[in-house]
C-alpha cells in the first residue's frame, strides 16, 4: 500500500489538526499553530494542508482544511501534501475508516511504466478504524485502477483472463474459460460476434466460490479491451481512452475481491465477456442480425454498441440459475456522463429496496451512485423491422436508459438485479485518486451484499 497504514502510532508521529472553516479557534489548536496559520492566511478552507514549522528547522505537525466537512475523502490529499515521515490525526476523524481509506486512496500511483512512487509516509490508523477492512477496500480498489490503466497492448482478452485467474487462486475460487470458436458450440454467439474480428480470441470468463448452498450472487462485467466501434469506427479521438472500456470488468474483479477476502456467506459467480471490438473482414456489421443466447434476435443498428451485447449473452446465462441478486457494470455509454458527469455513475433497478440500499450505502461510503428510471415507454425505440430489437434506437434520445431497458429484455428469473453505467476513470486529480483508472460503485455495493448476506 503506498501510504503505510499502521496500527501502532509511529514514534515521534506528527499530528495533523484538522480544522473546519473559519473554526481556527474551535480546533484545539496549540496558540503557536493558530498564530502561523493566520500569518499564512490559512483558515480551515476544503484541502489545504498548512505545514507547521517547530523547533531547529523541524516540523511540528500540520494543519489541514476540512471546509465545510462535506466529504471525508478529501483527507486522501494528505498522502501528497504531507512530507515523508510518521504522522497521526492529532484527533480522531468522525468516520474512521473512511478517513484511513482516504489516505489510503489518495496514495496510490500506477507504476508499471516508470512512473515513480508516491512519498514514503507511515500513518496511525485512526481509533475505531477497522485496520482488515480499510486494507480490504484499498487492495480492491487498486486491483481495480491497475487493471484499467494498463493499456491493450498488455491487457487484451487474454491477459484479462490471466488476470481473473490470479484472484481466483488467491482466494481458492474455480474458474473456467470459454475461447474463441468454442462460444458458439455453448452458445455464445453475440460475444463471439463482437471478438471474432480481433486476434485476441474472444472468451467468456466464468468464476464462482463460496458454499453451493448460501445466496447466490452474480456479478457481470464488460471486458471490452479496446473498442475501435467496430466498422462504424470511432474517430481517433473517441479511441483515446478505450484501454478502460473493461472498467466493468475491472470493476467486478474488484468488488469479488472484496467479497472473498471478507468471506461473505454467498455462492459468488463472476461472468466476463471478455473481447477486443476490432476491424477486419469477418468483423460484425450495421445491418446484420444476431441471435442472443436467449433467443432474441438483434439487428445491430451501430456496431459501436457492442457492449450491451457481450453483456446480453453473459447475462442470459447468469440469469438461467435464478440469483438471489445479479448485478452488472459496464462503461456502457457516453450518454450517462451526458446526463450526470464522470463522477455520478447512474443505477437501474426495478427492485425499490435494493434502490434504497445503494442510495443509502453510496452516501455512506462516499462512492455516488444516482438511481435512473428504466422508462418502459422507450422500450420501443429499440423497435426493429425484421429482428426482436435492434441494439440502437434512432433518435438517439435517453441512451443510458435505453441501453438499460435493452439489457433488461435478457433478465427475467433473478430475484433482483441492477445494471451500474460506470465511467471507470478519473478525468483530472482527486483527492482521492489521480487521472486515471477508478473504482466506481464498487465500495457501495460491497456494503450492500454484506448487509444482506454477510
Amino acid at each position: 500500500m503506498p501510504v503505510e497504514l499502521v496500527e501502532q502510532k509511529p514514534e515521534a508521529a506528527l499530528p495533523v489538526y484538522l480544522v473546519a472553516k473559519d473554526a481556527l479557534e474551535a480546533a484545539a489548536l496549540p496558540p503557536p499553530a493558530v498564530a502561523w496559520a493566520r500569518a499564512n492566511g490559512f483558515s480551515g478552507e476544503a484541502g489545504r494542508t498548512l505545514v507547521l514549522p517547530g523547533e531547529g528547522g523541524s516540523l511540528a505537525g500540520a494543519l489541514f482544511g476540512t471546509g465545510d466537512g462535506e466529504s471525508v475523502l478529501a483527507l486522501g490529499a494528505l498522502a501528497r501534501s504531507l512530507p515523508e515521515g510518521n504522522w497521526r490525526f492529532a484527533s480522531a476523524p468522525v468516520q474512521p475508516d473512511l478517513a484511513a481509506l482516504a489516505l489510503a486512496l489518495g496514495g496510490y500511483v500506477f507504476t508499471r511504466y516508470g512512473k515513480k512512487p508516491g512519498k514514503a509516509l507511515r500513518f496511525a490508523l485512526p481509533e475505531g478504524a477497522d485496520a482488515t477492512h480499510v486494507r480490504r477496500v484499498a487492495d480492491s480498489v487498486f486491483l481495480t485502477r491497475d487493471l484499467v490503466n494498463t493499456p491493450t497492448s498488455d491487457l487484451g482478452p487474454l491477459e484479462l483472463e490471466e488476470a481473473a485467474r490470479k484472484l481466483a487462486v488467491a482466494h481458492g475460487a474455480d474458474i473456467s474459460v470459454i475461447h474463441g470458436d468454442d462460444l458458439l458450440a455453448h452458445n455464445f454467439p453475440m460475444i463471439h460476434a463482437v471478438g471474432r474480428a480481433s486476434t485476441g480470441a474472444p472468451r467468456l470468463i466464468d468464476m464462482s466460490w463460496g458454499p453451493g448452498d448460501a445466496p447466490k450472487v452474480t456479478l457481470v462485467g464488460k471486458g471490452v479491451c479496446f473498442d475501435t466501434g467496430g466498422l462504424d469506427i470511432k474517430p481517433s479521438s473517441g479511441m483515446l481512452l478505450m484501454k478502460k472500456d473493461m472498467g466493468g470488468a475491472a470493476n467486478v474483479l474488484g468488488l469479488a475481491s472484496m467479497i472473498m477476502a471478507a468471506k461473505l456467506n454467498v455462492r459468488l459467480r463472476v461472468l466476463i465477456p471478455a473481447v477486443e471490438n476490432s476491424i477486419a473482414g469477418n468483423a460484425f456489421r450495421p445491418g446484420d442480425v444476431l441471435r442472443s443466447r436467449k433467443g432474441i434476435t438483434v439487428e445491430i443498428g451501430n456496431t459501436d454498441a457492442e457492449g450491451r451485447l457481450v453483456l446480453a449473452d453473459a447475462l442470459a446465462l447468469a440469469d438461467e440459475e435464478q440469483p438471489a441478486l445479479l448485478i452488472d457494470m459496464a462503461t456502457l455509454t457516453g450518454a450517462a456522463r451526458v446526463a450526470l458527469g464522470p463522477d455520478l455513475p447512474p443505477f437501474y433497478t426495478a427492485d425499490e429496496t435494493l434502490a434504497a440500499d445503494l442510495a443509502a450505502a453510496s452516501l455512506a461510503v462516499e462512492d455516488p451512485l444516482w438511481r435512473m428510471p428504466l422508462w418502459r415507454p422507450y422500450d420501443a425505440k429499440l423497435s426493429s423491422k425484421i429482428a426482436d430489437i435492434n441494439n440502437v434506437t434512432t433518435d438517439g434520445f435517453a441512451g443510458s436508459i435505453t441501453a438499460a431497458l435493452f439489457l433488461k429484455r435478457f433478465v427475467e428469473k433473478a430475484h433482483s438485479w441492477a445494471h451500474l453505467d460506470i465511467f471507470a476513470w478519473n478525468p483530472a486529480d482527486r483527492p482521492y485518486g489521480l487521472t486515471g483508472g477508478e473504482a466506481q460503485g464498487i465500495r457501495a455495493l460491497e456494503r450492500v451484499i454484506a448487509g444482506r448476506f454477510g
